[in-house]
């Protein structure tokens, strides 16, 4: 009897994943389709047939052209982005927690985070030079704002009630940061962590369009000023590709370290 329910179970859950695969795939699906139908005909040179690209495609990105732009690409984003999570955090739970530091710095974070990090970029070259670290701060310098933010917020929604009891119990401290401060907040934390893993794409495309030797900003520029109009797209195509990547690695983990999170929402949703 009990064999019945974990195979209606099993059942319900591929059929719930094969639902989501569907949703997740359907639009892509039909936008590739899209394209393929409209651009099938096209003499333009900036806009040549999708089979073009795609035929186009393993011939530019081979495993030299990937070790030598595609992975120094990935290391800046990672270097940049580490730097702006742990700042960001460790800035916005201070800041979050004290009402008087809080109130000292909102007017310079609201003005130096209206600064679009892009237009930074030349001040940054002057201090840092036009080397790996300017790329780095360039993505940091965007990166750093959605995730300080957030936990700013995510720290000043902690529960009083919650706060009061771990005081009374005594949790304070380190252990009050972790186990009561950070664990509230962890939701709006990644959140930031999410919003800030786009724009730091954004960013590492934008700094590797100025005075780079390397890199996946700097190739797609090369082919354009080329005229190697179908390579271009195979870059376009590699970036969104990696930044879909990207995402899903981070919705894998963000469901990993957030599951009481998830789960306690679920178990709201299906209660009465």
């Amino acid at each position: 009897m009990r064999g019945i329910p974990a195979g209606r179970a099993t059942s319900r859950a591929w059929g719930h994943l094969v639902r989501r695969l569907v949703f997740a795939l359907a639009l892509p699906a039909v936008l590739v389709t899209v394209w393929w139908v409209v651009s099938a005909g096209s003499t333009h040179v900036y806009w040549p047939p999708l089979r073009t690209v795609l035929a186009a495609f393993p011939d530019v990105w081979t495993a030299e052209r990937l070790r030598g732009d595609v992975v120094p690409s990935l290391l800046r984003l990672t270097a940049g982005y580490g730097v702006a999570a742990v700042a960001g955090v460790a800035l916005g739970t201070v800041i979050g927690s004290h009402r008087r530091v809080r109130a000292l710095c909102e007017p310079v974070l609201e003005f130096l985070r209206a600064l679009p990090p892009p237009v930074l970029v030349p001040v940054i070259m002057l201090f840092a030079g036009i080397g790996d670290t300017m790329k780095i701060a360039v993505i940091a310098s965007g990166c750093v704002w959605p995730v300080l933010l957030n936990t700013v917020e995510g720290v000043r929604a902690v529960d009083p009630v919650l706060a009061e009891t771990a005081r009374s119990y005594g949790i304070t401290g380190t252990a009050r940061l972790r186990d009561v401060v950070l664990r509230s907040a962890s939701p709006q934390i990644f959140a930031g962590l999410r919003q800030a893993l786009s724009i730091g794409i954004i960013l590492m495309v934008i700094s590797e369009m100025f005075a780079a030797d390397n890199g996946l900003g700097f190739t797609v520029v090369q082919f354009q000023r080329g005229f190697a109009i179908p390579d271009m797209w195979t870059g376009i195509l590699l970036l969104g590709l990696l930044g879909f990547l990207l995402s899903v690695l981070f919705r894998l983990a963000e469901r990993r370290v957030l599951g009481w999170y998830h789960g306690l929402r679920e178990a709201g949703w299906r209660s009465p």
